[in-house]
């Protein structure tokens, strides 16, 4: 590491001699002069047309995409003071982040109101995330790990697979460009009551002649415990984290490249109450440890006339957890999960001046999943052994006739947990009647398996007694039926530039799985079961807007209306004298946000930004189950950073803010050991102090 520092301190520039076809990953190169404005110096931008791969799988501008891709850059996660994942995905039209735990805040994102399982993160385009890993993962994936995150709402692409019905999250990691290096810490002060620290570093190396590149990352967290109606019980958990990666490439010829990509995470969490005591002397305790390693390589290679390419690819994650998910001082709550991820194959890009009626770009490919999930909790009477296997071949054609594009894919997936093979078609098409207007309709399918999701592998605490998901006996898969149009249209005046774009979806599902108390196994346990409804629809529309002038001002925002129903009445309690539901819970019919960036001085950066949840329903399991009506939330922030420039090319930069400007949080929190854990809504975390500082070359 620190090699790797003193060469990138050296600032050698290297100089492009590869042909374009094989050049990492044009990150940074920025599209025409008409769709951005860009301040060289400080390499920022404001670009409404950025380069995606979430797509095709293929480096495309995002005017060209057949399917709307939304983009999350490094400067946005920077500016809202962003720590993880999680904290970022709110700042997307049609994603929604919540916690669903008060003990240990297990978070999900809600693409167009699906939960969290509905939705495929991709790292670098693989799924190596786990439903083990993905318990926690969204805050498992550091802001210094991320170079931008690209969102695909609906299932518009048979590339990523058919169980990304709700959407996908490609969470693109920092590549190698030049030689540099980074450091940065914050502090924050939670609710004038916890304290959080933050250290991050980055570093990257390229060769002169850029046949080799490696890019290193590191992050350090340690969060206290948070109590916000003190009653002795944590709102937010305890935290410590440590994370390390890297990102690598190196060209055998000027037509191959292999890439390298690892990181490993070794997290803490405790929540609950009696912090300095073992778990199982305490009213309340969930505490997790992980010790996550994950790793992929690559191998690409191309024909002389950039026509024809092939990746290989092949990628792995292991986690090993150790947890406790117990209350009144439970001696055998205490658990083991084991968990591995391979994800393996092949992909063929051939661009044709002529294929059937008109010039194309054909892509076809094989993939293999397997994971296998070993969990234990004696205390639960729980040991689950679940393997899943899927192997999976598809294709899909774009055509492009004058101004329209066709995209039409298929995806077969033959998975061990269904009988038969699943057949996914996906059919997409853009009409540009004008350069600047791009109008985009689409068509998926998609499915999930009758298995184990993310959610099931947490126990959440209610009423001193922990609550575990099985899964029914005789489970279905659940399918889906999507549809989406879209029209993007962007102006130019001048150094002023403007895009909006509004989207409507209608997604079906049948056999939709719920989740109904059903009282006790026979061991005694708590159980809330997985089983099949009748069917659920998902529609709405989504509305964004862009504006910039120039560097020194942009403003972007977005609101969801949407509506997410039971085809049918649906249990949700064991108590046949509480009413059933038609709307899902959790799903609000309103929610958005925004973000404003100012450069008063060509130095200084004032960001503010806030987060829209509306009234929503959620389940609270008491005496009596009810389905509250919560209130609506506003959370509003602020961060000023001023940067100065030092002598060898040096940049230090002094940042403060506050987020949750005024304490929008949840006022009728469960209280004590008997508490529902899961009856926790809205804003994360409350008002929150930080101040911070970066230095970089």
């Amino acid at each position: 590491m620190g090699a790797a520092i003193a060469a990138a301190m050296m600032g050698v520039q290297a100089k492009a001699t590869i042909p374009a076809l094989f050049q990492p990953p044009p990150l940074t190169e920025r599209p025409d002069s008409t769709d951005c404005f860009d301040d060289e110096e400080e390499n920022q931008a404001v670009c409404l047309d950025e380069i995606v791969v979430s797509a095709n799988k293929s480096v495309v501008k995002r005017k060209d995409a057949p399917v709307v891709v939304n983009v999350i850059n490094a400067q946005l996660l920077e500016q809202v003071n962003a720590p993880d994942l999680a904290k970022t995905l709110s700042f997307q039209s049609g994603l929604r982040v919540e916690n669903n735990c008060q003990n240990c805040g297990f978070p999900q994102v809600r693409i167009n109101g699906l939960e969290g399982s509905y939705s495929q993160i991709l790292i670098n385009s693989r799924p190596v995330v786990s439903a083990l890993s993905g318990v926690y993962g969204l805050e498992q994936i550091p802001a210094a790990m991320v170079d931008r995150i690209e969102v695909v709402r609906g299932g518009g692409s048979a590339l990523f697979g058919a169980n990304a019905v709700g959407g996908t999250i490609n969470i693109i990691t920092k590549d190698p460009r030049k030689n540099g290096f980074e450091v940065r810490n914050t502090l924050s002060n939670i609710g004038a009551q916890s304290w959080e620290d933050m250290m991050g570093a980055n570093a990257s190396i390229v060769s002169e002649d850029r046949t080799y590149g490696l890019a290193l990352y590191q992050t350090t967290r340690y969060r206290q415990e948070y109590d916000h109606n003190d009653d002795g019980f944590s709102e937010l958990g305890k935290l410590s984290s440590h994370t390390f990666g890297l990102n690598g490439y190196f060209r055998p010829t000027g037509l191959s490249r292999i890439g390298i990509e690892y990181h490993t995470t070794n997290e803490f969490r405790r929540g609950g109450n009696l912090f300095d005591l073992e778990p199982h002397l305490t009213d309340i305790t969930e505490q997790t440890r992980h010790i996550i390693h994950s790793g992929g390589l690559t191998y690409d290679i191309g024909w002389r006339d950039g026509t024809q390419n092939i990746s290989a690819f092949s990628s792995l994650q292991h986690v090993d957890r150790n947890s406790y998910y117990g209350a009144q001082r439970d001696p055998n709550a205490y658990g083991k999960t084991k968990d591995l991820t391979y994800v393996g194959g092949a992909t063929y890009v051939g661009r044709f001046e002529r294929l059937l009626f008109a010039p194309a770009t054909l892509t076809a490919g094989t993939e293999y999943q397997y994971n296998s999930l070993h969990d234990i909790m004696t205390g639960y009477d729980r040991d689950l052994t679940q393997d899943v296997q899927i192997a999976s071949v598809y294709g899909q054609g774009e055509w492009k006739i004058q101004r329209f594009t066709l995209l039409a894919g298929l995806r077969m997936d033959v998975h061990n947990l269904i009988e038969k093979p699943i057949f996914s078609p996906r059919l997409n098409l853009m009409w540009k009647p004008m350069e600047k207007l791009q109008t985009r309709l689409t068509w998926s399918t998609g499915f999930r398996a009758p298995q184990a999701y993310d959610e099931d592998l947490h126990v959440t605490a209610v009423g001193g007694e922990g609550i575990m998901i099985t899964l029914a006996d005789g489970l279905k898969p659940e399918y889906s039926n999507s549809f989406s149009g879209s029209a993007d249209w962007t102006i130019l005046r001048g150094h002023y530039l403007f895009n909006l774009l509004g989207e409507v979806f209608y997604t079906y599902l049948s056999d939709v799985f719920y989740l109904q108390n059903v009282g006790t196994n026979a061991e005694g346990h708590a159980i809330k079961e997985r089983r099949n409804g009748d069917g659920a629809k998902v529609y709405g529309c989504n509305i964004e807007a862009k504006a910039a002038h120039g560097t020194n001002f942009s403003i972007l925002a977005g609101l969801t209306l949407q509506r997410s129903r039971y085809t049918s009445p649906t249990a949700w309690s064991e108590d046949p004298d509480v009413p059933t539901i038609e709307k899902m819970p959790r799903t609000p019919d309103v929610y958005g946000y925004f973000t404003m960036n100012v450069q008063p001085l060509r130095r200084m950066d004032c960001t503010l930004s806030g987060i829209y949840t509306g009234r929503m329903y959620v389940p609270h399991y008491a005496e009596t189950d009810d389905m509250v009506h919560t209130p609506g939330f506003m959370e509003l922030s602020a961060k000023l950073a001023y940067t100065f420039i030092l002598p060898h090319r040096l940049q230090l930069q002094l940042n403060c803010g506050v987020q949750n400007i005024f304490n929008a949080f949840q006022k009728d929190l469960d209280r004590g050991e008997f508490r529902d854990s899961g009856y926790f809504y809205g804003p994360t975390q409350p008002r929150t102090y930080f101040v911070g500082c970066k230095i970089a070359l």
